[in-house]
């Protein structure tokens, strides 16, 4: 009895020790963190840090918008899939006025434009302008938080074509990413009956599942395009460089888009569909308007955060990206949420949270 009672003793003295020993771990893992947190913040000047947090503000808060806005456009009687795509062009003059007074105040000359470089531009400009017009047919038959949740698979196809183009690392956890928001996107095509809208026929609302997927594999092609014209043309050299190519691509893209605009005649057509616009033409206008800041702020941020953080920081981002435009959608647009969607967007935001780890290891395939 009393050898039983030694032996417990020695037991919960052990256990008591584990626990200590578990909870000083705990602690300093927090301090490592905070530290390595605040030699991070000390690494940088102050005005990194401002660029940083207004580039996070403009993916986490425009981008959703921008998305937004254009459901609400179709929702409320906007019918031309051309001008919704030439509005979120519209803005390249944003990026050039920031651009233009650190050529007059930071003493930066511009980038010579080479031949090279600007057939880049323009060939990514036309890639921009096939991508806006998919995702705006995407909108015009799709809930916008359905919507979102297919253009999260942009990720997987940058990934690979990343891998491709670049030579990008493809590991494990980065394939293992690919096939979870790929399962992802399979439940919400099984589920496509619980959020078409009762306007929208079953052929539309499949064509626009495709448009978005579509518009996600260009959209991973142009972000690996626009990796390879950094490398081989223009490399990190400062931020100027950044909205350079911002600028020179939207510019593009806009000209692309106008001829398309003009030869569908939707120019013509705007004054008509404002009349009928639910609210008026102040309301259309607003959308309109909105829709082309909101859009080159998301772009700008996106760009900033590649540029001042990495691509793992932006693929976070990015992720959380898309639960906040679903969750806004349900919210705001009252956007039917069943279970298999949240199903879906849990399996996604896993599927980012993979990536992220893949690419921040970088732990390379045996």
């Amino acid at each position: 009895m009393q050898e039983l009672l030694l032996e417990k003793g020695e037991k919960m003295e052990q256990e008591s020790t584990g626990s200590g020993s578990s909870k000083f771990s705990s602690l300093q893992w927090v301090f490592k963190v905070k530290n390595m947190a605040w030699e991070a913040y000390k690494s940088k000047p102050f005005s990194h840090w401002v660029l940083l947090f207004l580039s996070s503000f403009g993916m986490l808060v425009a981008f959703p918008a921008s998305s937004l806005l254009s459901r609400v456009y179709f929702a409320n009687g906007g019918t031309s899939k051309w001008i919704i795509s030439w509005v979120a062009v519209a803005g390249w003059p944003i990026p050039a006025l920031i651009l233009f007074p650190m050529y007059l105040f930071h003493k930066t000359s511009p980038t010579p434009l080479s031949l090279q470089l600007f057939c880049s531009y323009v060939f990514l400009g036309f890639l921009s302008a096939a991508d806006n017009l998919m995702y705006a047919y995407a909108y015009a038959y799709l809930p916008a938080s359905t919507a979102a949740l297919l253009a999260s698979s942009s990720l997987a196809f940058s990934a690979l074509f990343g891998f491709w183009i670049v030579n990008n690392k493809l590991n494990a956890s980065v394939i293992n990413a690919i096939v979870i928001i790929t399962a992802a996107m399979t439940i919400i095509a099984l589920d496509s009956d619980s959020d078409r809208y009762p306007y929208v026929s079953n052929s539309q609302y499949i064509w626009g599942f495709v448009w978005d997927i579509l518009g996600s594999a260009l959209h991973g092609l142009i972000f690996a395009l626009s990796e390879w014209v950094f490398i081989k043309f223009l490399g990190r050299r400062s931020f100027h460089v950044v909205l350079e190519q911002q600028v020179m691509v939207s510019f593009c893209a806009f000209l692309f888009t106008t001829i398309g605009v003009i030869i569908n005649k939707d120019f013509q057509g705007m004054a008509s569909e404002a009349k009928n616009f639910k609210g008026g033409v102040t309301a259309y206008s607003l959308v309109l308007i909105w829709s082309v800041i909101t859009f080159q702020l998301g772009v700008l941020g996106a760009t900033g955060i590649l540029f001042l953080a990495s691509t793992v920081m932006a693929g976070v981002l990015n992720a959380v990206r898309v639960p906040v435009t679903s969750i806004a959608a349900v919210i705001l647009l009252n956007d039917p949420m069943s279970g298999f969607k949240i199903l879906s967007l849990v399996i996604t935001f896993w599927g980012f949270a993979s990536y992220i780890y893949g690419t921040s290891t970088g732990s390379k395939l045996p």
